[in-house]
C-alpha cells in the first residue's frame, strides 16, 4: 500500500478522515449501520489490530484489494497499542492508514466499530495495559499537532461514527466486535441495525451501540437465539482475547485477535454458505507467516 499523507499536517489528516467518513457513509453496501455484501468474491476478516501496522500491512497485502472489485477486508479495534513513542499513544497513525484504504478501495474496506473507538470518541477512560488508553491518545494528538490536536480528535470522532456496526454477507456470516452480553440481550434494541446510529446509541449502560461492542460471556444458547433473530448462520467476532489468534466460543460463534504474535485472519469465498466456528478456526491463517510488510 502506498501511503502518502503528512502524518503530522493537521490539514492533511483533518480531510482524509473527513473524505474516509463520507465514503463509509455513503456505500452502495450500507443499510442502516451494517454493510451487506453479496454472493459473489472474497472477504477476509482481521480481529482486533490495537495499533499493530506491520500486522496491518501483511492483511493488506493477502486481501489483495487492488485485484478485484469483488475483494473485501474487515478490520476493527485500530487503536491503543502497548507501544508507545515518548509515552504516548500515537495509533491515530494506523486509523489514517485505514482511512486511506477506505477511501481507495470505497464500499470494500469496513472497518468495525469497536469499545476502544467508542470510548476514545466518548472521552472514556479504556485500559490496554499501559494505563488510561484514551488519554494516551489524546496526549499523542497534543503531542504531534499542538494547538491543532482538536481539530484532528473532531475528525478521528467523525471517522469513527461513520464506521458500520456489522458486515453481513448473502450466506449468513455476520461480523462485528461483539454480540451483546447474556444479561444485555433482553434489553437490547434490535432496531439499531436498520438505522443510522444516533449519539444515544453508543451511552452507556442501555445504548445499543455501546452494549453490542462491550458484550462479554457469551453462551450457545443466547447465540443461538441471536442468530435466529438475526438471520445469521455463524458470528465471526473480535473482543474477547485469544492466546491461539482465533477460538470457537460456541458452534456458532468464533473469535479472532490480529494484534499479538500469534495473531490470525481468516479468508471467505462469499460465494459458500458460512462455515461454522470450527470451521473458521481451521481456516484461519497466522499472520506472521503471510510474508513481509508491504
Amino acid at each position: 500500500m502506498t501511503f502518502s499523507t503528512d502524518l503530522r499536517n493537521a490539514d492533511a489528516v483533518c480531510g482524509l478522515l473527513e473524505r474516509a467518513a463520507g465514503v463509509l457513509r455513503g456505500a452502495a453496501c450500507r443499510r442502516g449501520c451494517v454493510h451487506i455484501l453479496g454472493d459473489r468474491g472474497r472477504l477476509v476478516v482481521a480481529g482486533d489490530l490495537h495499533d499493530n501496522p506491520i500486522h496491518l500491512d501483511r492483511i493488506v497485502a493477502f486481501a489483495r484489494l487492488d485485484e478485484s472489485d469483488e475483494h473485501h477486508l474487515v478490520v476493527q479495534e485500530l487503536i491503543h497499542g502497548e507501544r508507545l513513542v515518548n509515552g504516548v499513544d500515537l495509533s491515530y497513525r494506523v486509523v489514517a492508514k485505514v482511512a486511506a484504504l477506505v477511501e481507495r478501495f470505497p464500499g470494500r474496506v469496513h472497518p468495525l466499530l469497536a469499545n476502544h473507538e467508542l470510548c476514545q470518541m466518548l472521552g472514556i477512560g479504556v485500559s490496554k495495559g499501559h494505563g488510561d488508553g484514551t488519554a494516551l491518545f489524546r496526549d499523542g494528538l497534543d503531542f504531534v499537532f499542538g494547538d491543532d490536536s482538536d481539530a484532528v480528535a473532531d475528525a478521528l470522532g467523525d471517522f469513527f461514527r461513520a464506521m458500520p456496526l456489522a458486515v453481513r454477507t448473502a450466506h449468513g456470516l455476520w461480523c462485528s466486535h461483539s454480540i451483546p452480553s447474556p444479561e444485555t440481550t433482553s434489553r437490547f434494541d434490535m432496531g439499531i441495525f436498520e438505522r443510522e446510529i444516533a449519539f444515544e446509541d453508543y451511552q452507556a449502560p442501555r445504548g445499543p451501540a455501546y452494549l453490542l461492542v462491550w458484550g462479554r460471556g457469551q453462551l450457545a444458547e443466547q447465540v443461538d437465539q441471536l442468530a435466529r433473530a438475526w438471520g445469521v448462520e455463524t458470528f465471526c467476532l473480535g473482543h474477547a482475547h485469544s492466546d491461539a489468534g482465533a477460538h470457537v466460543v460456541t458452534p456458532r460463534m468464533a473469535v479472532l485477535n490480529s494484534d499479538h504474535d500469534r495473531g490470525r485472519i481468516v479468508e471467505f469465498d462469499l460465494s459458500l454458505p458460512a462455515p461454522d466456528s470450527e470451521a473458521i478456526v481451521a481456516a484461519s491463517q497466522p499472520i506472521a507467516q503471510l510474508g513481509a510488510s508491504v
